[in-house]
């Protein structure tokens, strides 16, 4: 059972255990002990807005420095930006400081290999181990062996070229596009990048003030890009999370393209240019059903995994695909990035409505939607779901009713203490019904 790691890193309430600086530390000393043997001894550190990811950042850097590790100090920065730089810099691991599209009040750390992916869970379990251990504490080395911290002036520039890069020489010139940046990492990094292409952009949310971070904005809440591209007759709308790891799009008419169409037209358009590795696209159990009828029609191996972009990306590695994702932004193409990334998500659905010449609402035309309904509920434990009697029939009672016309997931969060449930059948009322009569065994059972 792990203490510290969840699917996406270590999370929590900032300055409540485990975010604290004292536990940061502590990862610090153990990361460089169990990554900095890689022959560089540096480390990437990265965060977003966040007020407390300076605590956390100097906390981690003492950590490191401490076991005679360098800190290659990248400050606000994407997610996937550590990740690449990273590599790019040939460092022995990555560390973002980072709650993605939680609060502000939240914060988290997440690891990266020195090939730009997250830690398999063997290296984290040597992590928490070292961690746990004792022996850290007095863990020390000749002061003149202690590590170095530089500040990477240049690694915004970096990044920026290497997203540009992912699609060669396209022009967005003639394109308008409100960029909402969610008041997180990319609120510097992201208008640039587009403005470089040529596109005329609107910037919504990109003014951190250190407690704003997805605050009304971002890629969970859409409904401020979608409301900006009807005001400013905007072609397309982009909403980033506090990360930037995932991405929300908009029409012009104002509605929604979520994870699921943006991996299905992408899958159209690879396999239209034989370009997707293995005619196969890899999602979570929460991707839309209509995606899969949509794949299935054209001929698509759709591969299934759990849900977390982890999972999606160890599975695309295994079997050596190179496109896949989830409903809620995170998009991985592999032949670029290691992570999802929202800005190069971004710059290839432009680049498809440049290249095909049509607007994003007819490239998201190739499926029919079923209805569906997540709902997040806050609990008081997370019992196994097996041991939950009342939901567990309901569970029962609601796939025997749906049959092959719909489904029903039970979950938890994997970065909160809440519970996910989904419903999806062809019928809206059927949806609405089971998803009231679960969500009350969850409130009778676990609130």
């Amino acid at each position: 059972m792990r203490k510290l790691f969840g699917t996406d890193g270590i999370r929590g309430k900032a300055n409540v255990y485990p975010i604290t600086p004292e536990t940061a530390l502590l990862v610090g000393k153990a990361v460089a002990k169990v990554l900095g043997d890689g022959g560089s001894r540096r480390v990437v550190l990265g965060k977003d807005t966040r007020l407390s990811g300076y605590m956390l950042e100097t906390a981690l850097t003492s950590g490191f420095l401490s076991m005679g590790m360098d800190v290659l100090a990248v400050g606000p920065m994407p997610t996937p930006a550590v990740a690449h730089l990273t590599r790019s810099m040939v460092a022995d691991c990555g560390v973002m400081i980072t709650a993605s599209h939680n609060p502000s009040e939240d914060n988290g750390i997440k690891v990266f290999g020195a090939d730009g992916f997250k830690l398999p869970d063997e290296v984290e379990a040597r992590i928490e181990e070292a961690i746990f251990s004792g022996t850290l504490e007095n863990e020390h080395i000749a002061h003149g062996s202690i590590g170095k911290a530089y500040r990477i002036d240049d690694a915004k520039g970096r990044y920026i070229e290497f997203a540009k890069s992912s699609i060669g020489s396209v022009s967005l010139k003639g394109l308008k596009i409100v960029l909402d940046c969610a008041n997180g990492a990319a609120y510097a990094i992201a208008p640039t990048i587009f403005r470089e292409l040529g596109a005329e952009v609107i910037e919504y949310a990109v003014k951190p003030d250190g407690l704003n971070i997805n605050h009304d904005c971002g890629a969970t809440h859409p409904e401020a890009v979608a409301r900006l591209v009807v005001e400013h007759h905007a072609d397309v709308g982009i909403a980033l999370d506090g990360d930037a790891d995932r991405v929300i799009f908009c029409d012009r008419a104002g509605v929604e393209v979520n994870g699921d169409r943006i991996l299905g037209m992408t899958a159209l358009d690879y396999a239209s240019r034989g370009r997707l590795a293995n005619n196969t696209l890899v999602v979570t159990s929460m991707s839309n059903l209509g995606l899969h009828r949509a794949m299935q029609k054209a001929g698509i191996h759709v591969e299934v995994t759990d849900v977390g972009d982890r999972y999606v990306i160890e599975r695309m590695r295994e079997q050596n695909f190179n496109l896949g994702g989830e409903q809620s932004g995170h998009v991985i193409f592999m032949d670029y990035a290691t992570t999802g990334d929202g800005i190069i998500t971004a710059l290839h659905v432009l680049k498809l409505m440049r290249k095909r010449n049509c607007d994003l609402a007819a490239l998201a035309s190739f499926m029919t939607v079923f209805p569906q309904e997540i709902r997040s509920i806050r609990v008081r434990e997370k019992r196994p779901i097996g041991e939950l009697e009342l939901v567990g029939k309901v569970v029962a009672e609601c796939t025997a009713a749906l049959g092959a016309s719909g489904r029903v997931i039970v979950r938890y969060s994997g970065t909160e203490n809440k519970i996910r449930l989904l419903l999806e059948s062809e019928s809206a009322d059927e949806v609405r019904r089971w998803s009231d009569k679960l969500a009350e065994a969850v409130e009778q059972e676990l609130c």
